[in-house]
């Protein structure tokens, strides 16, 4: 008779590179579409927030002094391993949405994947169609360049619980900014695995961090934390939303939402290359001509 136990998945924050618990050693419950227990999720506390805006901040300068054409081979790498691994993404949808069939679940999943190998076709040429050579009256050039903003914070939304996260999270990171990710509160699981799957990806530490819990604790030291320099607050309630971009104003940090034409997923208008320049500022450069 077999009698060996199950090895239960651990669902952790991913920190620096590393899977986390919280310092605060909380976790709460994670439910499924019908309502039976899924897992327990960390959930994450201020602490947790400062720790991951620091590995961000650390990661920032390497990742963005890298060439676009290598950042986007990071990208493609994360569809790689997305597309190894994708039974698993389809069964972490398919438990954890309302709603969600065995197709929609690998639809979604599909998507996600694809939404990485778009935004990584888009790494070497995002600067070429958002930047450009301005026509001036004078004997020098002038020229405009997007650059990434540095850290950058995303709140999730809740569903869907992986193609929303993707789509936020790529366009953020493909032009060198780093990432301190909110996951979804009442879907989380997805985004711990997509954390496995960058683990595994080549993406450096630091790069992306990704914090579980509630939001109403997370999002307010995240959105007034001085070394955040945009926000995405997609997955937050107008409520929220508002006292996040009250305390980002102090710190004169760009806040940033998705459109309702962007929300609606798995359409084209998901993904564009103004996206990513939403978390880039533009450097204007003078040089004079030569005889």
């Amino acid at each position: 008779m077999n009698t060996r136990l199950m090895v239960n998945k651990t669902y952790k924050q991913f920190i620096g590179g590393a899977f986390e618990r919280s310092e605060s050693g909380r976790s709460y419950p994670v439910v499924g579409a019908e309502d039976q227990l899924l897992a327990h999720a960390v959930q994450g506390s201020r602490k947790d927030v400062r720790d991951a805006v620091a590995a961000a901040r650390s990661a920032q300068e390497g990742w963005a002094g890298r060439t676009a054409y290598n950042r986007g081979q990071v990208l493609y790498r994360v569809a790689e391993v997305m597309e190894s691994r994708r039974d698993e993404f389809c069964a972490e949808v398919l438990r954890a949405g309302d709603g969600y069939t065995e197709a929609t679940a690998a639809d979604e999943t599909a998507a996600a994947i694809d939404r990485w190998v778009w935004y990584a076709g888009w790494a070497d040429k995002f600067a070429t169609v958002l930047g450009g050579a301005n026509p001036v009256a004078g004997p020098y050039f002038n020229l405009s360049v997007p650059e990434p903003t540095g850290v950058v914070g995303i709140v999730a939304p809740d569903e869907p619980p992986l193609l929303p996260l993707v789509s936020r999270l790529a366009p953020v990171i493909v032009s060198g900014n780093t990432a301190v990710v909110l996951a979804s509160e009442r879907c989380p699981l997805a985004a711990v695995t997509l954390a496995e799957t960058l683990a595994l990806s080549d993406v450096p530490s630091g790069v992306v961090n990704i914090l579980t819990g509630h939001r109403d604790e997370l999002v307010p030291p995240l959105a007034g934390h001085v070394a955040v320099d945009s926000l995405d607050l997609t997955g937050c309630d107008a409520e929220l939303a508002a006292e996040a971009a009250r305390q980002a104003a102090a710190t004169i940090t760009r806040v940033v939402s998705a459109s309702p034409a962007e929300r609606q997923w798995a359409v084209e208008a998901a993904q564009s290359p103004y996206i990513i320049d939403a978390f880039c500022e533009t450097k204007t450069v003078w040089h004079p001509k030569g005889r």
